[in-house]
């Protein structure tokens, strides 16, 4: 018997044993997946309540994620800059009279001013932490909460509500709040307060009772419907009220229509509307609707942004033979296209959002304003050598100083800027559907999130990213757990590296615009090593005279010019324009001209065989500032080869002339030439003529005038 017990213990230890090594010899499993599957329901955060189609990425609550390192930074350049004390600076946020802060409406400045700035200096101050910005958002969300009428309208009323600008028709102009309905959502992310859903719900139920000829007609409010649209799902996936969905119907058919093609060329309409299609979806579940942001993208892109950078020249207005890349983008629309792209990743898990938004983010956007973050213009182009006070109309569609480093003026950008890095920031990480996490845009990073098993993990993603190849996820969890964890693999990456704890990972079927999903049991102190080596690409701008480009990775390089910063009061002009508060400090807060230093007119020599081999790469120390979109500060250059190109002037106006037909012939001797990250150069060429070889027979002279 006691022999029969004995045997009995040793084969349950052994048992227990051969299970203990099981599961601790429980293999990870990395695969390549397309789309992330939706056939699971996140059990901790909110996604798309049906019947609207499932998100693959499910936006995680304001404050999970904490942007560190240089992202971090460009969030405090933002609340030490014009931003962050605009209310000192823009007449428009004057409290007295002002429509956003009385209960019944009346008063001044009652149209998108106000939310524009509001919508992302709140996200500031949640993504950072800062109890001052949080306090003086705080302040203008309670009067915004304070002002809902019985019916259920909010916001400035004036005379029946009408427009306060004369392009807006009808009876009623809800573009102001749409705007503010984003401002409203953020703060029910970041405080779960209530009021929130009960001031868009009565306020839903208002809309709903407008007749369909009343509701939502030209200008602005037509075309950008697709933001209240947006909101109402957003309010539809927390309270399920069913009329919500009866009201997206109304919205659809009573907004322009961008889903048989792009019918309005203003560049923020673009840019922010040409998503409309894909938010429809959700509900319509048609294919077109899917497809339409993709074909409006196609439609402006293939013939205005075939420019580096990731958006497209339109000077605030597309003009036919306006495509180069002299022409310009708004600021506004800068910030609204990386929203779109964001929107669209969440929506519809499609990687190619993705890599557009960090095409716009990391090469555009930084250049719209000075290094510190204390003066911004209302126009940036790929290639720009001066950045003056003095109209270049009508090489540009706008009159006026457009190129100025001004905080006090550029009235629309001046407040709308403020979300571009805090919504980034917001996008960074997400939660899946089968409670994991998803790194889909690259930065510094630290996010705390819930996953399968209910464990709470942080991951501190270490990088300079998008200046280096490397990232290292360290985690850190409350208890052992066994999740996915999702790593993209951006467009331009062929052989990705990865490796955990030390050890190397094979990787068998590793393609860009995939992520790679790396699934194990997770335990505090893992470290995730990712690389992605950055080879140098060029393009060629067929539809832009052969002009190239030059891609390390998601950055592009522009020539370094030397910047003579000439500071200006502008007085003239801001006062004409009625754009001033009288009282803010012009000495505190000036204007800046940008004038070049050294020369600019230089075409490549390109080794015609393997181009990359023309280029030198030089890596620097980590800039102290932590400001490596300064040109002076940048850590990462290109050395080069060019020659300069006489002809290629200045035009009449002052704007940098067209670029020349590649390849180009010129007597000019060659010349040590240096590229910076192109969101680094204030003053830039980034799209370059290339030297014709000495055998070659040089191309026709340009046409006086050509676009």
């Amino acid at each position: 018997m006691a022999i029969r017990m004995l045997r009995l213990a040793m084969m349950l230890f052994t048992a227990a044993a051969i299970q203990s090594v099981a599961t601790a010899a429980e293999p990870t499993v990395v695969r390549s997946v397309d789309r992330i599957e939706t056939n699971r329901t996140n059990d901790f955060y909110t996604g798309n309540r049906a019947p609207l189609v499932a998100s693959p990425l499910i936006k995680l609550p304001i404050g999970a994620i904490k942007p560190q390192s240089w992202l971090r930074k460009q969030l405090e350049l933002e609340a030490a800059g014009f931003v962050g004390h605009l209310p000192e600076i823009s007449k428009y946020l004057v409290r007295e009279r002002n429509a956003w802060l009385d209960p019944k409406g009346a008063g001044t400045n009652g149209w998108e001013e106000v939310p524009y700035w509001l919508k992302g200096f709140g996200d500031l101050g949640y993504v950072l932490g800062d109890e001052r910005l949080n306090k003086e958002s705080k302040f203008w969300i309670e009067a915004v909460l304070r002002s809902q009428r019985p019916d259920g309208f909010f916001g400035p009323r004036g005379s029946g509500a009408k427009a306060t600008v004369d392009s807006t028709r009808g009876k009623y102009d809800l573009w102001p709040n749409m705007v503010m309905l984003f401002a409203l959502q953020s703060y029910y992310e970041y405080s779960h307060d209530q009021r929130v859903l009960d001031l868009m719900t009565r306020y839903f139920k208002w809309e709903m009772q407008i007749p369909d000829a009343e509701f939502l007609p030209p200008y602005w409010q037509h075309h950008r419907a697709a933001d209240n649209l947006y909101s109402v799902y957003w309010l539809y996936n927390r309270t399920g009220n069913a009329f919500l969905l009866d009201l997206a119907k109304k919205v659809e058919r009573c907004k322009a229509n961008w889903s048989a093609g792009v019918p309005d060329r203003h560049n923020v309409n673009i840019a922010q509307a040409f998503r409309g299609p894909g938010i429809y979806y959700l509900q319509s579940k048609d294919p077109a609707h899917l497809a339409g942001p993709e074909h409006n993208y196609r439609q402006i892109w293939d013939e205005y942004g075939q420019v580096p950078g990731g958006g497209f020249g339109a000077d605030e207005q597309l003009r036919k033979g306006y495509v180069g890349p002299q022409q310009a983008f708004e600021t506004c629309g800068i910030v609204e296209l990386m929203l779109s792209e964001e929107i669209l990743l969440t929506l519809t898990g499609n990687l190619t959002w993705a890599d557009r938004c960090e095409d716009v983010a990391y090469n555009s956007f930084p250049a719209t304003v000075t290094a510190d973050f204390k003066a911004l213009r209302y126009l940036t182009a790929p290639n720009l050598v001066v950045s003056d006070r003095v109209s270049k109309e009508p090489s540009l569609c706008n009159s006026g100083p457009m190129l100025l480093m001004n905080p006090h003026s550029h009235r629309c950008c001046q407040h709308n800027i403020s979300h571009g890095w805090p919504y980034f920031s917001e996008h960074l990480w997400f939660a899946t559907p089968d409670n994991g996490l998803a790194a889909a845009l690259y930065a510094p990073s630290e996010v705390t999130a819930k996953v399968a098993g209910g464990a709470t993990v942080t991951i501190r993603e270490e990088t300079h990213y998008p200046f280096a190849d490397e990232l290292q996820f360290v985690l850190t969890a409350s208890k052992p757990a066994k999740f996915p964890l999702y790593l993209r693999m951006p467009d331009w990456c062929e052989a990705p590296e990865l490796s955990i704890n030390g050890e190397k990972i094979a990787l068998t079927d590793p393609r860009p615009r995939t992520f790679l999903c790396v699934t194990r049991e997770w335990s505090s102190g893992d470290r995730v090593t990712l690389r992605m080596p950055m080879k140098i690409r060029t393009r060629t701008w067929a539809k832009n005279r052969n002009s190239v480009s030059i891609d390390r990775g998601p950055l592009t390089y522009s020539l370094k010019i030397g910047e003579k910063y000439v500071q200006v009061d502008g007085k003239e002009f801001i006062d004409s324009r009625n754009d001033l508060r009288h009282d803010a400090s012009l000495e505190k807060w000036p204007a800046w001209e940008i004038h070049p230093t050294t020369p600019w007119n230089y075409g490549l020599l390109l080794n015609a065989a393997d181009p990359a081999k023309s280029f030198e790469v030089v890596e620097r120390e980590w800039p102290k500032s932590d400001q490596p979109f300064a040109a002076a500060d940048v850590p990462i250059e290109l050395k080069a080869v060019g020659r300069r190109i006489p002809s290629w002037k200045l035009d009449r106006t002052g704007l940098v002339g067209p670029v020349p037909q590649s390849p180009v012939s010129t007597d000019q001797p060659s010349e040590p030439i240096e590229l910076i990250p192109m969101g680094a150069a204030r003053l830039r060429i980034s799209a370059f003529p290339t030297i014709a070889p000495a055998e070659e027979k040089p191309a026709a002279p340009d046409k006086a005038g050509a676009k």
